[in-house]
């Protein structure tokens, strides 16, 4: 092949369009239990976090809920993957060869946001959220009436493998991925370009600046216990109970079990067998989608 701008924008194309089709191909599970948020800055500070609004009958002034009670920062991150490519293969139309690689950076792409974002869960025991408390936590902050305060558990703690209870039906969630730049194939391929200089190689490879973070804690449930019939239905009834500022409930309702690959079995067993291992009718059969991931690990 004569090496040329011409030739090399075909290489190009043909390199992207394998990439792509292996990113849309791939699939994910980020959009299960993350919301999306657009970034337009270096990072994002949602002073939103901890309001919970409500209705009530409209007889006075407007009771307006302050929106920077609670502020927390998600600042961008920059990544990058990238293979080299040695002149002489295109040359010698080699390219061919090169496919298996550009569709395995396409789907690694794509699962990098569910990596980011599972990661984030599984640290939610020594990671702090907005309220200055681990995500999973013994001891959230609530304000009763008036000066009267407690705190919350979102969490069971032991010794087992974690594992999620999640409500993802309201418009807000408990996890956040942040997207600055969106994953973007690109490439080094001009003779002046001092690497292709040096090396006699080119360069592709796809870059994107994103974030994962906590969303609300109210939304998720941790657990260290036994994944069991006893602690699921503790870990659901905490949740829903949990309750606002002011004592108002939440309305909870878990729909979500996030487990790593070694409990999917109890997992499975637990919201799909149609009795209980004692005998009678399984109540927690369909309460939850299960969604199984390795990294939690």
């Amino acid at each position: 092949m004569l090496i040329n701008a011409e030739t090399l924008d075909l290489v190009f194309k043909g390199f992207k369009a394998t990439n792509t089709d292996a990113y849309l191909d791939a699939p994910s599970q980020k959009d299960e239990i993350a919301m999306n948020l657009a970034s337009t800055s270096r990072d994002e500070t949602y002073g939103w976090m901890g309001m919970f609004p409500n209705m009530r009958e409209w007889i006075r002034p407007r009771h307006v809920r302050g929106m920077t009670a609670h502020g927390f920062t998600i600042k961008n991150r920059p990544f990058e993957s990238t293979v080299e490519v040695r002149r002489i293969d295109i040359a010698d139309d080699k390219i061919g060869v090169f496919k298996p690689a550009f569709t395995e950076m396409g789907q690694n792409a794509k699962r990098h946001p569910d990596e980011m974002i599972f990661s984030l869960l599984a640290s939610g025991f020594a990671t702090e959220c907005y309220d200055g408390q681990n995500f999973f936590d013994t001891d959230h902050p609530l304000t009763l009436d008036g000066p009267t305060t407690t705190t919350v558990s979102n969490m069971q703690t032991g010794s087992s493998t974690p594992w999620f209870l999640l409500d993802v039906s309201r418009g807000v969630r408990s996890l956040i991925w942040q997207e600055r730049e969106p994953y973007t194939f690109q490439q080094m391929t001009r003779d002046e370009d001092e690497y292709v200089f040096k090396t006699d190689n080119y360069l592709y490879g796809i870059r994107a600046r994103a974030n994962a973070g906590f969303g609300l804690w109210q939304l998720a449930f941790g657990s260290k216990a036994t994944l069991d019939e006893t602690n699921y239905a503790a870990a659901r009834a905490a949740m829903m109970g949990f309750q606002a500022d002011g004592g108002r409930k939440l309305g909870i309702t878990p729909n979500v079990l996030v487990v790593p690959p070694p409990l999917e079995s109890a997992a499975l067993h637990l919201l799909n067998t149609e009795t209980k291992d004692g005998g009678g009718s399984n109540p927690w059969k369909g309460t939850a989608k299960l969604i199984v991931t390795p990294y939690l690990s």
